[in-house]
């Protein structure tokens, strides 16, 4: 299995996790902060993007890479993920056809449609170096049908996609030193002949990295170990496949051990700004796949108030090197922004020293 993942100059350890940067920044922190707890590559999203600062302005700043002053990779979400949380839970922000998704943004007259075509167009000209194609995303728990429509759908649109991302590297000249890399993501839901079919499509097809897609959860909140297991097993252990939206640390510990080496997810700096830290449970505590490892610490707790050590002993964050988890207490109950900035590169810190945890547990 793959190590490292180099391309376009960037030489990133396997495995890695992808902070949210959806906007083209990830909340609170700025390029160089990531670069301080160890991050190489984040996650930007194609669809909110190009309404928010809007794709004009992306390309009179030049790019996803000069806008945000981040010289790491950046890998770029298509907008499928949207059509899921927001459509399919309320038809009123839109619909989704054969052709494509149509949103109807929350307070706007505006339409936007969005194509396979259209999103490899938008993801190329923001300069992305891992583009992943529009799909069609599902909860677990939808019915046989809407799973099979869903596979279907998402075959036909990485097709399409794989035409235009052909047709814009010829267009734009791009050589291989220059070459960003195209993967499609393999949906089907809890249905493991859907997740084969499409897997077998999608591989025909040809894509430089797959991507686990759909909501990967149970109804229960549990993770879909068995999918999981099962959808990295029908796919050539020479191909990626990223865990789209597993961040959880446990979940990616599981999934890891699995075959999965790409995470993503906006959970540890969401928790990072409401007061959850991550944090391991002694010094000598390691990733498993039993509980145990690691455990929360909750900044509004008054138990914290007289804490003169560090958040957690292992971790170098700039927070656990330099303050005491008293001092970012009285931070986070003052409602200081600093409180915010240090607690996210406290969690991020987190996960990446999980990342080396790992890579070091594979012997890599």
């Amino acid at each position: 299995m793959t190590q490292r993942l180099e391309l376009r100059g960037h030489t990133i350890p396997l495995p890695a996790f992808l902070p949210d940067a959806t906007f083209g920044y990830v909340r609170t922190l700025t390029a160089q902060d990531l670069h301080e707890v160890g991050v190489q590559a984040v996650m930007m999203n194609a669809f909110h993007l190009m309404q928010k600062p809007g794709s004009s302005v992306v390309s009179a700043l030049g790019g996803l890479h000069r806008m945000s002053g981040w010289d790491g990779l950046i890998m770029t979400d298509s907008g499928g993920f949207q059509a899921y949380s927001l459509i399919r839970q309320n038809s009123r922000y839109g619909s989704i056809g054969d052709n494509g998704i149509i949103f109807h943004p929350e307070g706007s007259d505006r339409r936007i449609l969005l194509t396979p075509e259209k999103s490899i167009q938008l993801q190329m000209s923001y300069g992305a170096d891992i583009l992943i194609c529009l799909d069609d995303c599902t909860h677990a728990s939808a019915s046989y049908q809407e799973q099979k429509a869903a596979v279907e759908r998402t075959i036909s649109w990485a097709a399409r996609a794989k035409q235009e991302f052909k047709r814009q590297v010829e267009t734009r000249q791009l050589d291989e030193a220059n070459l960003p890399l195209l993967f499609a993501v393999i949906q089907g839901g809890a249905e493991q002949d859907l997740r084969q079919a499409c897997a077998e499509a999608l591989l025909e097809i040809g894509f430089d990295g797959f991507g686990f897609g759909g909501w990967p959860l149970d109804e229960n909140s549990q993770l879909l170990t068995d999918i999981l297991q099962f959808t990295r097993s029908v796919v050539p252990e020479a191909f990626q496949i990223h865990a789209l939206g597993i961040g959880h640390p446990q979940s990616v510990s599981t999934s890891f051990r699995m075959g999965y080496q790409m995470f993503d997810c906006a959970m540890p700096t969401r928790d990072a700004r409401h007061g959850r830290l991550y944090a391991w449970s002694d010094e000598a505590a390691r990733p498993s796949i039993q509980p145990g490892w690691f455990h929360y610490v909750y900044l509004d707790s008054e138990a914290h108030m007289r804490s003169k050590g560090p958040i957690s002993a292992r971790c170098t964050c700039p927070c656990c090197s330099e303050l005491s988890l008293g001092y970012l207490h009285h931070l986070y109950r003052m409602q200081d922004p600093a409180a915010q900035r240090l607690a996210t590169q406290h969690n991020l810190r987190f996960m990446t020293q999980l990342m080396e945890d790992l890579r070091s547990q594979s012997g890599s």
